[in-house]
């Protein structure tokens, strides 16, 4: 059964319509994470550090798709709630020609940045040389993995969540595949893990474009559209608090790596690297919830329904607060089987990173409320808000955290920062629920 945007929303068609955004996120998730296993298990630990190191600037090359597809969508669910479908067409189109031209200017400037970069972060010797080979095959993919994350959201917005999810699995499975093909049995190496993610990026930035180019049964189709700056501007002012997410994950992942080679060396990373892949899992449920609930929440305050945004916070909080619980509670479980998986190879290793997950997983239990805050903003369009929100979980209170509390507590203190840090965000997250309730009407 079909799920429009112009519903009333219970919880059971609220979870209907958002779960194909949660999983379309797991499998996300769970893709990137395949390069990991396979690179550790196969390769080394010090080709899977490798790949933990260039990671962030990877990842914030590629903010530019989460900026575009997060604003972008909150201006045309609002034009679409408005009953402008033209528009709204008009706004899409511009967006996805203005993250192909965007895609191909980062990458030629990543493939300057990689070997400097790698310097920066400590890599030498053989380390500096994995990096590089890694993040160039990578950066060939880059323009088709800020489309496949522009169309993340688009697809929501579309009223084809179902179809998002569809690609999805079909980048994830053939990133799988060609892993176990190109590293397990052509032992290419790293070189090998970044081919088979460049191949499934592509496949999954591609065939939206394919698909949205044509008349098709959703709510959006690619058209011939004028760069409209104002309109630009606002898509980027209100997904500016996602470009802020991810420039500050790769600055602070960074940072997070300098600390654990000085405290642990090669170990440190390597385990923070594995934390890092599970973690992308567990907190990919509340990244897509928000992405599945943000056109719901843009449409109906464009159509003027306050009550309809009363309930869909009231229950947003309520799935976001369960879901936290349950998510600790899984963690602590797995802690040690997850380990396992990436570096049972060495025990060592192994009880370094099962101790720093179960610290690190604390996190988890506070850390949806401030994702799904951000995105709250972002979906009413006030990209301030989300910004400040993103900005001071991501850059400002992490980096406090970190830099003080291994003082304290040494390693544990690392471990611990992400749960100090989202502490800190939910009390600003509160403040400016209880402070906008009347601008907005939804309480």
């Amino acid at each position: 059964m079909k799920i429009q945007l112009s519903e009333h929303f219970t919880y059971k068609k609220m979870i209907q319509f958002v779960l194909p955004s949660i999983v379309m996120m797991i499998f996300t998730s769970i893709y990137g994470v395949i390069d990991g296993l396979f690179v550790s298990n196969f390769v080394g630990k010090t080709a899977f550090a490798a790949i933990n190191l260039i990671m962030p600037l990877l990842m914030g090359l590629s903010a530019l798709g989460f900026m575009i597809g997060t604003g972008g969508s909150a201006i045309v669910s609002k034009a679409l709630g408005e009953g402008r479908r033209d528009l709204a067409n008009q706004y899409f189109s511009m967006l996805v020609y203005v993250s192909i031209t965007g895609g191909i200017i980062l990458a030629v400037t990543g493939m300057f940045l990689l070997r400097p970069i790698a310097l920066l972060l400590g890599a030498s010797g053989e380390l500096i040389e994995l990096c590089v080979l890694y993040g160039r095959i990578l950066l060939v993919s880059l323009t088709a993995f800020l489309l496949q994350n522009v169309f993340q959201s688009f697809f929501v917005t579309a009223e084809k969540p179902q179809l998002g999810l569809k690609v999805t699995i079909a980048a994830g499975l053939t990133n799988i595949v060609l892993d176990y093909l190109f590293i397990a049995v052509f032992r290419w190496g790293i070189a090998g893990a970044a081919v088979a993610t460049a191949i499934s990026e592509t496949v999954g930035g591609l065939f939206p474009i394919l698909y949205f180019a044509r008349k098709n049964e959703s709510l959006l189709q690619l058209v011939k559209a004028p760069l409209d700056v104002r309109a630009l501007g606002k898509a980027c002012a209100n997904g500016s608090s996602e470009l802020m997410t991810n420039l500050s994950m790769s600055i602070v992942n960074s940072l997070y790596n300098l600390q654990l080679i000085s405290i642990a060396g090669e170990n440190g990373v390597a385990a923070y690297g594995t934390i890092m892949y599970v973690n992308f899992i567990f907190i990919a449920i509340f990244l897509g919830y928000s992405i599945g609930s943000a056109p719901i929440i843009g449409y109906h305050y464009g159509a003027g329904s306050h009550d309809e945004l009363k309930n869909l916070l009231r229950m947003s909080l309520s799935i976001v607060g369960i879901c936290g619980i349950l998510l600790i509670l899984l963690a602590q479980i797995m802690a040690a089987p997850l380990a396992g998986i990436f570096v049972g190879y060495d025990s060592e290793l192994e009880a370094v990173t099962c101790h720093g997950f179960r610290l690190y997983a604390v996190s988890f239990l506070i850390c949806g409320f401030n994702i799904f805050g951000s995105a709250f903003f972002t979906a009413l369009g006030n990209g301030i808000v989300s910004a400040a929100i993103s900005f001071l979980r991501t850059l400002v209170f992490q980096t406090a955290v970190l830099l003080t509390l291994p003082l304290i507590l040494g390693i544990n203190g690392i471990w611990l920062a992400m749960a100090v840090a989202e502490a800190l965000t939910l009390i600003i997250t509160v403040w400016f629920l209880v402070n906008r309730r009347k601008q907005y009407h939804y309480a």
